[in-house]
């Protein structure tokens, strides 16, 4: 299938779907944490960038990767690019994503789709964030090219420097059941 058939396909179906060079895979629901938690982090970044010409998105809006011929459903992403405020349907040039693992997703998401992500120019920021451990992994760019890890333990304030936001564990864990 391609790109465009895909589009065309998946505005007639039931659920969301991603696309993958190809192949089309089925989107997996969230429990009740996972859903909290992005809700928890796009909340901060909408209030952070009101009137900063940027936009938080959550969930349920496309970014498409051209370079990997992917289209995603980010939990949650940022774009401050005027394509992307033109386009409605899908985005191009995020700025920083944010997934929030579940057991089912998690290796897809740090392998395959992260791979994917990082052949967009834009992304400066990557996160991945997992309910059960309250860990949180920030993968930036350097100049450089390089991808470097942050690490942030449970307890720690999750610092995103593609935005200049500070995440305290009461803001990002905030009504997260154990």
């Amino acid at each position: 299938m391609t790109a465009h058939e895909f589009l065309a396909w998946e505005t007639a179906q039931p659920g969301r779907h991603e696309f993958v060079n190809g192949e089309v895979l089925a989107m997996a629901g969230g429990d009740d944490r996972h859903m909290t938690v992005a809700g928890n982090v796009y909340i901060a970044l909408r209030q952070r960038q009101q009137g900063s010409g940027c936009s938080a998105y959550l969930g349920e809006v496309r970014t498409w990767i051209s370079a990997a011929n992917c289209y995603f459903y980010p939990d949650v992403f940022v774009t401050c690019s005027e394509r992307d405020r033109a386009d409605r349907l899908h985005k191009q040039d995020p700025l920083l994503v944010v997934e929030v693992l579940s057991p089912s997703t998690a290796a897809f998401d740090r392998g395959a789709k992260f791979a994917a992500y990082r052949l967009a120019e834009s992304l400066r920021e990557m996160v991945f964030i997992d309910p059960e451990r309250r860990v949180t992994d920030v993968y930036r760019k350097g100049d450089d090219g390089l991808w470097v890890l942050h690490p942030f333990a449970p307890t720690e304030t999750v610092h995103l420097a593609s935005v200049d936001l500070a995440l305290p564990p009461a803001t990002l864990w905030a009504e997260v059941g154990a």
